[in-house]
């Protein structure tokens, strides 16, 4: 099983992801953020910074993922609360011109060579639930960050899941407290549970 819980910024999927590999017993992979020493600069001159940050977010997230699954070992249960190709919607937003041409080339090199998830998970909010959620988190380095940029990011999310061509199943967050609430949580273990019932088996 490898299951990816997506979404925007502040949206939960940590969250999600750590429940669910608690009640599965899978490994917990998560993605590495507050490491990324560009990440503070970015949020300050994303026109300057923005190239540094996708990089490192590129090359931190491959080295994870491809751990994970050497040659000939056994593949383990795994949730992840990030998608391979979520650095690519970061980056089609960010980087223009030949900074964009040569993250690309970096990505089609690297993302081939990836599973693919029996299932992710994506949760999405509107802009307003995605400030709350930010701002009660209280990473100092979000905590300026522009509704208009969060609407855009929700936006290409949309898009990304709307044309998936892998099993995904879609959960608006807003209409749950599986952190507080363990019906909340229930419910959502049971929707993914049906999704992963009704994906395909895929071979070892």
């Amino acid at each position: 099983m490898y299951v990816v819980v997506e979404g925007p910024i502040g949206v939960g999927k940590t969250s999600l992801a750590q429940r669910l590999a608690r009640r599965t017993g899978a490994e917990l992979n998560l993605e590495v953020v507050e490491e990324n020493p560009f990440l503070a600069d970015f949020y300050k001159q994303p026109g300057m910074f923005g190239f540094q940050v996708q990089a490192f977010f590129l090359l931190s997230r491959f080295k994870q993922l491809s751990h994970l699954w050497q040659p000939g070992l056994y593949r383990p249960e795994v949730v992840s609360d990030y998608l391979f190709d979520k650095d690519f919607i970061f980056a089609a937003m960010n980087l223009r011109d030949a900074e964009f041409d040569l993250y690309q080339d970096l990505y089609r090199h690297l993302s081939p060579r990836l599973p693919t998830p029996d299932l992710v998970v994506y949760l999405r909010a509107d802009t307003p639930e995605l400030l709350r959620r930010i701002a009660k988190r209280g990473r100092p380095y979000e905590q300026e960050m522009k509704p208009e940029y969060l609407a855009e990011l929700t936006a290409r999310y949309d898009d990304y899941f709307r044309t998936y061509a892998h099993p995904h199943l879609i959960i608006e967050a807003e209409g749950y407290d599986f952190v507080t609430n363990e019906a909340d949580e229930r419910a959502i273990f049971a929707q993914i549970d049906a999704a992963l019932a009704a994906a395909p088996t895929r071979k070892p």
